[in-house]
Protein backbone atom coordinates (compact mmCIF):
# COMPACT_ATOMS: atom_id res chain seq x y z
CA UNK A 1 0.00 0.00 0.00
CA UNK A 2 1.25 3.48 -0.88
CA UNK A 3 2.08 5.89 1.92
CA UNK A 4 -0.76 8.25 2.74
CA UNK A 5 0.18 11.86 3.46
CA UNK A 6 -1.95 14.79 4.56
CA UNK A 7 -0.20 18.08 3.80
CA UNK A 8 -1.57 21.32 5.32
CA UNK A 9 -1.95 24.32 2.99
CA UNK A 10 -0.16 26.88 5.11
CA UNK A 11 0.50 30.53 4.31
CA UNK A 12 -2.72 31.18 2.38
CA UNK A 13 -3.84 34.76 3.14
CA UNK A 14 -7.34 35.89 4.08
CA UNK A 15 -9.49 35.28 1.02
CA UNK A 16 -11.67 38.02 -0.42
CA UNK A 17 -14.36 38.20 -3.07
CA UNK A 18 -12.88 37.53 -6.51
CA UNK A 19 -9.67 35.87 -5.31
CA UNK A 20 -8.31 32.99 -7.38
CA UNK A 21 -8.41 30.11 -4.88
CA UNK A 22 -6.65 27.73 -7.26
CA UNK A 23 -3.75 30.16 -7.68
CA UNK A 24 -3.43 30.44 -3.91
CA UNK A 25 -3.30 26.64 -3.62
CA UNK A 26 -0.76 26.32 -6.44
CA UNK A 27 1.47 28.86 -4.71
CA UNK A 28 1.25 27.02 -1.39
CA UNK A 29 2.15 23.47 -2.48
CA UNK A 30 3.79 21.57 -5.33
CA UNK A 31 0.96 19.39 -6.58
CA UNK A 32 1.31 15.87 -7.96
CA UNK A 33 -1.04 13.92 -10.21
CA UNK A 34 -3.80 12.14 -8.26
CA UNK A 35 -3.52 14.48 -5.26
CA UNK A 36 -6.81 15.40 -3.64
CA UNK A 37 -7.02 19.10 -2.76
CA UNK A 38 -9.35 19.59 0.21
CA UNK A 39 -10.63 23.11 0.84
CA UNK A 40 -12.68 24.53 3.69
CA UNK A 41 -15.98 25.85 2.47
CA UNK A 42 -15.31 29.27 3.99
CA UNK A 43 -12.52 30.25 1.58
CA UNK A 44 -14.55 29.11 -1.42
CA UNK A 45 -17.62 31.00 -0.24
CA UNK A 46 -15.65 34.17 0.47
CA UNK A 47 -13.97 34.05 -2.93
CA UNK A 48 -17.44 33.79 -4.52
CA UNK A 49 -18.89 36.65 -2.49
CA UNK A 50 -21.19 34.37 -0.52
CA UNK A 51 -21.24 36.59 2.54
CA UNK A 52 -23.95 38.81 3.91
CA UNK A 53 -24.08 41.59 6.48
CA UNK A 54 -26.58 41.23 9.30
CA UNK A 55 -27.49 44.89 8.88
CA UNK A 56 -28.71 44.14 5.35
CA UNK A 57 -31.25 41.54 6.52
CA UNK A 58 -34.86 42.39 7.41
CA UNK A 59 -36.36 39.56 9.51
CA UNK A 60 -39.59 38.07 8.23
CA UNK A 61 -42.49 37.12 10.50
CA UNK A 62 -41.31 33.48 10.36
CA UNK A 63 -37.79 34.49 11.39
CA UNK A 64 -39.15 36.47 14.34
CA UNK A 65 -41.28 33.49 15.32
CA UNK A 66 -38.35 31.07 15.32
CA UNK A 67 -35.68 33.37 16.71
CA UNK A 68 -36.29 33.14 20.44
CA UNK A 69 -33.04 34.41 21.97
CA UNK A 70 -31.28 34.31 18.58
CA UNK A 71 -30.69 37.32 16.37
CA UNK A 72 -33.74 37.25 14.09
CA UNK A 73 -31.59 38.57 11.24
CA UNK A 74 -29.42 35.45 11.44
CA UNK A 75 -32.56 33.29 11.43
CA UNK A 76 -33.71 35.16 8.32
CA UNK A 77 -30.45 34.23 6.58
CA UNK A 78 -31.01 30.59 7.55
CA UNK A 79 -34.54 30.64 6.15
CA UNK A 80 -33.36 32.13 2.87
CA UNK A 81 -30.74 29.38 2.51
CA UNK A 82 -33.16 26.56 3.40
CA UNK A 83 -35.35 24.38 1.24
CA UNK A 84 -37.01 23.00 4.38
CA UNK A 85 -36.83 23.48 8.13
CA UNK A 86 -36.49 19.98 9.56
CA UNK A 87 -36.33 20.57 13.32
CA UNK A 88 -36.22 23.55 15.67
CA UNK A 89 -34.93 23.30 19.22
CA UNK A 90 -33.81 26.81 20.15
CA UNK A 91 -31.14 27.89 19.66
CA UNK A 92 -30.68 25.04 17.15
CA UNK A 93 -32.30 25.09 13.70
CA UNK A 94 -31.80 22.01 11.53
CA UNK A 95 -32.52 22.62 7.86
CA UNK A 96 -32.34 20.94 4.49
CA UNK A 97 -30.35 23.15 2.16
CA UNK A 98 -31.12 23.67 -1.49
CA UNK A 99 -28.24 21.27 -2.19
CA UNK A 100 -30.04 18.50 -0.29
CA UNK A 101 -27.82 18.51 2.80
CA UNK A 102 -29.38 18.39 6.26
CA UNK A 103 -27.32 20.43 8.72
CA UNK A 104 -27.43 23.03 11.45
CA UNK A 105 -28.43 26.54 10.35
CA UNK A 106 -28.44 25.55 6.65
CA UNK A 107 -24.67 26.04 6.72
CA UNK A 108 -24.96 29.72 7.69
CA UNK A 109 -22.05 30.58 9.99
CA UNK A 110 -20.41 33.59 11.58
CA UNK A 111 -17.08 31.95 12.44
CA UNK A 112 -14.15 33.01 10.27
CA UNK A 113 -16.32 35.65 8.61
CA UNK A 114 -14.47 38.56 6.98
CA UNK A 115 -15.44 40.88 9.84
CA UNK A 116 -17.85 41.10 12.79
CA UNK A 117 -21.51 41.41 11.88
CA UNK A 118 -21.18 39.24 8.77
CA UNK A 119 -22.33 35.71 7.94
CA UNK A 120 -20.78 33.23 5.53
CA UNK A 121 -23.16 31.18 3.37
CA UNK A 122 -22.52 27.91 1.54
CA UNK A 123 -21.52 28.20 -2.14
CA UNK A 124 -24.47 28.32 -4.52
CA UNK A 125 -23.29 25.07 -6.15
CA UNK A 126 -20.36 23.48 -4.28
CA UNK A 127 -19.87 20.77 -6.91
CA UNK A 128 -19.58 23.38 -9.64
CA UNK A 129 -17.15 25.34 -7.45
CA UNK A 130 -15.00 22.23 -6.99
CA UNK A 131 -15.08 21.55 -10.72
CA UNK A 132 -14.00 25.09 -11.57
CA UNK A 133 -11.13 25.02 -9.05
CA UNK A 134 -10.01 21.64 -10.39
CA UNK A 135 -9.95 22.92 -13.98
CA UNK A 136 -8.05 26.03 -12.94
CA UNK A 137 -5.48 23.95 -11.02
CA UNK A 138 -4.88 21.88 -14.14
CA UNK A 139 -4.46 25.07 -16.16
CA UNK A 140 -1.94 26.46 -13.67
CA UNK A 141 0.04 23.31 -12.83
CA UNK A 142 -0.65 20.73 -15.53
CA UNK A 143 -1.58 18.29 -12.75
CA UNK A 144 -4.70 16.16 -12.71
CA UNK A 145 -6.09 16.30 -9.18
CA UNK A 146 -9.33 15.85 -7.32
CA UNK A 147 -10.97 18.65 -5.34
CA UNK A 148 -13.19 18.33 -2.29
CA UNK A 149 -14.92 21.24 -0.53
CA UNK A 150 -15.75 20.56 3.11
CA UNK A 151 -17.91 21.82 5.93
CA UNK A 152 -18.46 20.72 9.53
CA UNK A 153 -21.62 18.72 10.18
CA UNK A 154 -23.03 17.16 13.32
CA UNK A 155 -24.18 13.53 13.31
CA UNK A 156 -27.32 11.95 14.78
CA UNK A 157 -26.76 10.44 18.21
CA UNK A 158 -23.04 11.23 18.32
CA UNK A 159 -21.24 14.08 20.05
CA UNK A 160 -19.11 16.53 18.13
CA UNK A 161 -18.82 17.61 14.52
CA UNK A 162 -16.79 16.21 11.67
CA UNK A 163 -15.86 17.61 8.27
CA UNK A 164 -17.76 16.15 5.33
CA UNK A 165 -17.70 16.75 1.59
CA UNK A 166 -20.23 19.28 0.30
CA UNK A 167 -18.55 19.72 -3.10
CA UNK A 168 -16.43 17.36 -5.16
CA UNK A 169 -14.83 17.01 -8.57
CA UNK A 170 -12.47 14.43 -10.04
CA UNK A 171 -12.93 11.95 -7.21
CA UNK A 172 -14.94 8.86 -6.40
CA UNK A 173 -17.27 9.99 -3.61
CA UNK A 174 -18.87 6.61 -2.86
CA UNK A 175 -17.35 3.12 -2.93
CA UNK A 176 -20.12 0.56 -3.39
CA UNK A 177 -19.00 -2.81 -2.06
CA UNK A 178 -22.38 -4.53 -2.35
CA UNK A 179 -22.03 -7.88 -4.04
CA UNK A 180 -18.35 -8.27 -3.15
CA UNK A 181 -17.13 -10.85 -0.63
CA UNK A 182 -14.96 -10.46 2.43
CA UNK A 183 -11.93 -12.65 3.13
CA UNK A 184 -14.07 -15.45 4.57
CA UNK A 185 -16.48 -15.42 1.67
CA UNK A 186 -19.37 -13.45 3.16
CA UNK A 187 -21.20 -11.43 0.52
CA UNK A 188 -21.67 -7.77 1.45
CA UNK A 189 -25.25 -6.58 1.02
CA UNK A 190 -25.33 -3.02 2.34
CA UNK A 191 -21.78 -1.66 2.53
CA UNK A 192 -21.23 1.62 0.71
CA UNK A 193 -18.29 3.72 1.93
CA UNK A 194 -18.43 7.52 1.86
CA UNK A 195 -14.90 7.96 0.50
CA UNK A 196 -15.15 11.72 0.03
CA UNK A 197 -16.27 12.20 3.64
CA UNK A 198 -13.37 10.06 4.86
CA UNK A 199 -10.93 12.23 2.91
CA UNK A 200 -12.59 15.38 4.26
CA UNK A 201 -12.24 14.24 7.86
CA UNK A 202 -8.63 13.16 7.32
CA UNK A 203 -7.78 16.62 5.98
CA UNK A 204 -9.52 18.26 8.93
CA UNK A 205 -6.89 16.76 11.24
CA UNK A 206 -4.29 19.21 9.90
CA UNK A 207 -6.66 22.11 9.20
CA UNK A 208 -8.54 22.76 12.42
CA UNK A 209 -11.00 25.58 13.05
CA UNK A 210 -8.77 28.26 14.54
CA UNK A 211 -5.36 27.53 13.02
CA UNK A 212 -5.69 29.60 9.86
CA UNK A 213 -5.09 26.54 7.67
CA UNK A 214 -7.96 26.52 5.14
CA UNK A 215 -7.07 23.38 3.23
CA UNK A 216 -4.89 20.33 2.78
CA UNK A 217 -3.59 17.99 0.13
CA UNK A 218 -4.23 14.28 0.63
CA UNK A 219 -1.60 12.31 -1.26
CA UNK A 220 -1.16 8.59 -1.84
CA UNK A 221 -4.73 7.61 -2.66
CA UNK A 222 -6.15 6.32 -5.92
CA UNK A 223 -9.67 7.70 -5.86
CA UNK A 224 -10.08 9.35 -9.24
CA UNK A 225 -13.62 9.43 -10.57
CA UNK A 226 -16.50 11.62 -11.60
CA UNK A 227 -18.57 11.65 -8.42
CA UNK A 228 -20.35 14.67 -7.01
CA UNK A 229 -20.94 15.52 -3.36
CA UNK A 230 -24.66 15.81 -4.07
CA UNK A 231 -24.57 12.02 -4.47
CA UNK A 232 -23.84 11.76 -0.73
CA UNK A 233 -27.14 13.33 0.29
CA UNK A 234 -29.74 10.75 1.34
CA UNK A 235 -32.71 10.75 -1.06
CA UNK A 236 -35.86 11.89 0.69
CA UNK A 237 -37.62 8.58 -0.03
CA UNK A 238 -34.90 6.77 1.94
CA UNK A 239 -34.89 9.16 4.91
CA UNK A 240 -35.80 6.83 7.80
CA UNK A 241 -36.24 9.65 10.30
CA UNK A 242 -38.97 11.61 8.61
Amino acid sequence: MAELRVIPLEGIPEVENGDDVAALVAAAVELEDDDVVVLAQKIVSKSEGRVVRLDELEPSARALELAGDLDARRVEAILRESAEIVRVRPPLIIARTRHGFICASAGVDSSNAPEPGMLVLLPEDPDASADAIRARLHELTGRTVGVIITDSFGRPWRQGTIDVAIGAAGVQVLLDLRGTRDRVGYELHATTIAVADEIASAAELVMGKVNGVPGAVVRGLSVGGDGRARDLAMPRERDLFR
